[in-house]
């Protein structure tokens, strides 16, 4: 068990001296190994199950993949995996947090880090060294400060190259793929890779990250000519990619906002008069549990009983993400199902 720190012994530059590693699914070959699970039990045999429907995903020609991110897994290590799904065509469009998006993918293409520490830390020395704590990982809170100021500045740029308009999350974030094209200190973060490859990302809850902090600076700051974020027009965004797609499949890291959000763009369709068919495939990695009536947005079976995700091609991996997802996406990666997809570019169908 790691050692307790004593509170006042450390200073900032003790604290954050041990950068995250993001793992790269393309240096190691786990075919092997989510083949053997295959023949386990438990968490090893969801693993595998989930490893195969998501293959499936990648070599069904027509099915469109969302990909869904909630809680910390770009922090803790996993940033290049979603990186690398978008740059090797195996996602067409990405619904997640705005921190998944703002706080750790832009934060880090800004030149930040984030840095391995300890979940015994004594948090009012952290505090006092202005360092935030994801469990056993340290953001520097200047820079996150920093990151948020940089949000405001982008928004300004954009009042005052043209009238204030609503924006929806993807189109801002569009935006920010285009500011980092020019300035970004680290170079192939998911933005600025999605922005590449027209592949759309959306945050419905874009406010609850440093997103939501950089705009009302710029609000504030331009109490009569500013941007806004329009969520239901960008709820009628993603919906219509759910009616332009023939089938869709669902890979979703943990759950909440992003994974409810992308099942009900199926009542959406309907509710417009769309004929559209449930989530074909879908996979849930998360530790929530079902018996509260959540399970971070109920469990797949659940879902279907909304109309929202079919039974047939369904998954949840009941794992902490960091210790299965490498698993699954190395396994799709050397497995190629991905060279022969086409690239769905649905960025460039909104214009």
């Amino acid at each position: 068990m790691p050692e307790k720190k004593i509170l006042g012994h450390n200073s900032k530059k003790d604290l954050l001296n041990t950068p995250i590693e993001h793992i790269d699914i393309t240096s190691f070959d786990s075919r092997k190994i989510v083949s053997s699970m295959q023949k386990m039990s438990f968490v090893s045999r969801e693993t595998a199950n989930a490893a195969n429907i998501y293959n499936e995903m990648l070599k069904d020609k027509d099915c469109t993949i969302f990909l869904t991110l909630a809680g910390s897994t770009s922090a803790a290590g996993c940033m290049n995996i979603y990186r690398d799904l978008v740059k090797y065509n195996m996602v067409d469009a990405i619904v997640a947090t705005g921190a998944s998006i703002i706080d750790m993918d832009f934060f880090e293409a800004l030149g930040f880090k984030h840095y391995q520490g300890s979940q015994f830390q004594d948090d009012t020395e952290l505090r006092k060294n202005y360092i935030d704590r994801i469990y056993d990982t340290y953001i520097d809170e200047e820079e996150l400060q920093e990151c948020d100021e940089i949000i405001c500045g982008v928004a300004n740029t954009l009042v005052s190259t043209g009238p204030p308009k609503t924006y929806t999350s993807r189109e801002f974030i569009l935006e920010l793929g285009a500011f980092l094209k020019k300035n970004a200190k680290k170079k192939g973060s998911l933005i600025e890779t999605a922005y590449d490859n027209n592949v759309p990302i959306f945050c419905p809850a874009f406010t609850d990250s440093s997103a939501g902090f950089g705009l009302v600076m710029h609000q504030e700051q331009n109490p009569d000519n500013h941007i806004t974020i329009d969520s239901i027009r960008e709820f009628r965004e993603l919906t219509e990619i759910k009616i332009q797609s023939k089938q869709s499949g669902l890979f979703m890291i943990g759950g909440g906002v992003p994974k409810n959000f992308i099942q009900d763009t199926v009542i959406c369709a309907e509710l417009l008069g769309k004929e559209v068919d449930m989530h074909k495939y879908a996979i849930q990695i998360t530790v929530a549990d079902s018996r509260d009536g959540a399970c971070s947005s109920s469990t797949l079976k659940e879902a279907s009983s909304w109309g929202k995700v079919n039974v047939t091609k369904e998954q949840m991996v009941f794992a902490e993400a960091t210790t299965v997802l490498p698993l699954i996406a190395s396994d799709a990666y050397h497995k190629g199902e991905w060279k022969n997809r086409n690239k769905k570019n649905f960025s460039n169908i909104f214009g």
